[in-house]
């Protein structure tokens, strides 16, 4: 603390920023520790039956179509977003009009409500394209729904990576896209893979976009066409129901550690292509 001696200003800000950050992790804790709490003595070999009954309330179907619903957005956006990422960062002529547009757009998108999605992956999905609520439809609004938050991230990694390796790929003879594959994007795996992490977080603890999309059935997706509530939705129907609160909060615990579980695998799978 002696280096704050003459600086009070300084002291103020440093003491602001570390109770800033205890004041984030202390909530974090105690939302944590209220799940937990509240959520796993109400589990029980019923909530992970097959299939779902009114006297069971099971969560596994809901689980399965969570993962799916994840890989099928995921398959969609990611690849979207990351080719975007990299023509606006690569190819795109500096001052490019288009590039603002598209940046403009980006920022917009990311700041509409998740009940806007909805709707209008109601409207398409359902109504236009007759698709009714269905997988297919709830994972094409995730899609549309994380895509400015992956390409985003993966702009600002992309810009992160120097330029001087970039000329030096160049230097040795490598074209643009040779240089973009092999040298920029390995550098910037892990900014792009954070970006994939916040976007399964929000996939997973979705709500208002599936319920327009995707529908509430309690069943196993049986295609891509048909209805499936992920975990989220099966969590806010059984506490708007207002039979099952018990169920509710078992069901919001393994919420929890089904989101823990997949960013711990997602960071574990960075670290190892950043080492490789």
């Amino acid at each position: 603390m002696s280096r704050f001696r003459n600086k009070p200003l300084s002291l103020f800000l440093w003491l602001l920023v570390h109770l800033a950050a205890c004041f984030t992790l202390l909530v974090l804790i105690s939302l944590i520790i209220y799940i937990l709490v509240k959520g796993v003595p109400n589990l029980k070999p019923s909530l992970f039956a097959w299939e779902y009954t009114s006297e069971n309330a099971s969560m596994m179907p809901a689980i399965i179509n969570t993962f799916g619903m994840t890989f099928l957005a995921l398959l969609f956006s990611v690849p979207i977003g990351i080719c975007s990422a990299i023509y606006l960062v690569e190819y795109a002529k500096r001052g490019n009009k288009l590039v603002g547009i598209v940046r403009l757009t980006t920022e917009t998108l990311s700041g509409i409500p998740s009940i806007v999605y909805g709707l209008f992956g109601f409207l398409l999905f359902a109504v236009q394209l007759k698709w009714g609520y269905s997988f297919l439809g709830g994972a094409l609004t995730l899609a549309i729904m994380v895509l400015p938050l992956v390409m985003r991230t993966t702009e600002e990694a992309l810009k992160s990576v120097p330029d001087l390796y970039r000329e030096g790929s160049f230097g040795l003879g490598a074209g643009k896209l040779r240089t973009v594959r092999c040298i920029v994007l390995p550098a910037a795996v892990p900014g792009i893979l954070s970006g994939v992490i916040l976007g399964i977080g929000r996939i997973v603890g979705e709500t208002a976009a599936l319920l327009y999309s995707a529908g509430t059935v309690t069943g196993i997706a049986k295609d891509l066409f048909s209805s499936g509530r992920t975990l989220s939705v099966h969590l806010y129907a059984l506490w708007n129901e207002g039979l099952y609160t018990n169920e509710a909060y078992g069901t919001a615990a393994v919420l929890l550690i089904v989101v823990l579980l997949i960013n711990t695998a997602a960071s574990a799978i960075a670290k190892k292509l950043t080492k490789e």
